[in-house]
């Protein structure tokens, strides 16, 4: 059972190559197409959009067909989207469309391969493993940093692209061969709704619980993944040196892969003290964190580093619990619509969050001390919506 699961987290990773590829290369296009900073965080939130778009419908479809054509399929239209944007993307509006497409790709890969393993994980041991999958994402945006960061220097960020494309097909051979066909048997009865009627899964309170939480934890992650390695150059160029691209996409990267045992270490912390305790304590740790981070990228580049390191690896430390909990807390035969939900509601934090950060640079004049400083706490509010909506949801669990 743990080489399936490794499996599934390997294709995981391999899959997402393209998830920050634009986030990490927005000074470079800033720069090339004379983008504003709010047009990039649109580019950035756009890919949540895109998923948020699609994921209902395919994450239900889950629940009466074989998880591994959906995800199969997915994976195709990413990489499609690959190469799409490595060759027709000019401007604004064409990296819109490509990174729409990217985030229906994703849509019908993460949430999906995360039901093929509920599915076949039950049991004592689920919520360890929901972690690792979880956690996983962590790794393969960490390495979606990397990439763009060390090909786009040397061969152009259009390579940087087209190259996500073979570990889209690299996560198809995994799935193919490590994912049997056919879904597992189901104890539960197939749900009686139609595929989109989520109306059952709304009126589950433990659940959206879970759900409205990790709506408010993607808000912030998604909105410092986007703009950290902008934040990162802000704060080199303040502090009276410079930094290349590489050098802030690696400690982007770094503070992205610092969170993937945090993720672990919090569901194992859930297991012993609980969920929402645990949430709590992540939640109202990342929130003063964040009210601080912002503001040091103009006082020093050492600071900044190590601050963005920790708050990096500190907002991951709910992640798991979150999902494990939205797992748990799915009705018999409706997991797949609840996780649909999960992901949908939860990644509209996604589509806002870095949008929301780029307009509060520029309604507070652009990159300064105070503008990272007031968009930090933009990025922070998230974390409170979560601590807000776990308990006062998730009280009655």
């Amino acid at each position: 059972m743990l080489r399936f699961v490794l499996a599934m987290c390997a294709a995981e990773v391999l899959g997402m190559l393209s998830f920050a590829s634009f986030q990490a290369l927005i000074p470079t296009f800033t720069a090339e197409w004379g983008l504003s900073n709010s047009e990039a965080g649109l580019i950035s939130g756009v890919y949540f959009a895109g998923y948020v778009a699609a994921v209902p419908a395919l994450v239900s479809l889950t629940d009466r067909m074989d998880p591994r054509r959906v995800v199969l399929g997915s994976l195709a239209l990413g990489a499609a989207a690959s190469v799409g944007f490595a060759v027709f993307a000019e401007g604004f509006w064409s990296a819109l469309l490509f990174r729409t497409l990217h985030g229906i790709g994703l849509a019908g890969t993460y949430m999906p391969g995360l039901k093929a393993l509920s599915d076949r994980t039950e049991g004592p041991k689920q919520s360890r493993y929901v972690a690792f999958y979880t956690a996983s994402f962590g790794i393969g945006a960490a390495l979606s940093y990397v990439m763009a960061g060390g090909i786009a220097p040397l061969l152009g960020w259009g390579w940087a692209f087209a190259a996500t494309a073979l570990g889209a097909a690299a996560s198809a051979a995994i799935v193919l061969a490590a994912l049997p066909a056919g879904a597992p048997h189901e104890r539960a009865p197939q749900p009686q709704t139609h595929l989109l009627d989520f109306r059952p899964v709304l009126r589950n309170r433990p659940a959206m619980a879970y759900i409205l939480g990790y709506c408010g934890h993607n808000w912030e992650l998604f909105a410092f993944r986007s703009w950290a390695v902008a934040f990162l150059v802000y704060a080199a160029t303040a502090d009276g040196g410079t930094t290349t691209g590489f050098g802030a996409t690696g400690i982007a990267a770094l503070a992205t892969l610092l969170g993937v045992p945090a993720s672990i270490f919090g569901n194992e912390l859930a297991l012993r003290i609980g969920r929402r305790r645990t949430i709590a304590i992540v939640t109202v740790a990342s929130v003063l964190l964040a009210a601080v981070t912002g503001f040091a990228g103009g006082m020093s580049w050492p600071l900044a580093v190590g601050l963005c390191l920790v708050y990096g690896a500190l907002l991951t430390g709910d992640s798991a619990a979150l999902t494990a909990g939205t797992v748990a807390a799915a009705a018999a035969g409706q997991r797949g619509a609840t996780l649909a939900m999960h992901a949908f509601i939860g990644f509209l934090g996604g589509v806002f969050g870095p949008a929301a950060m780029g307009f509060t640079l520029d309604l507070a004049g652009g990159q300064s001390m105070a503008g990272w400083g007031l968009a930090f706490l933009v990025c922070g509010a998230g974390s409170a919506f979560a601590l807000l909506a776990v308990m006062a949801l998730g009280r009655r669990e």
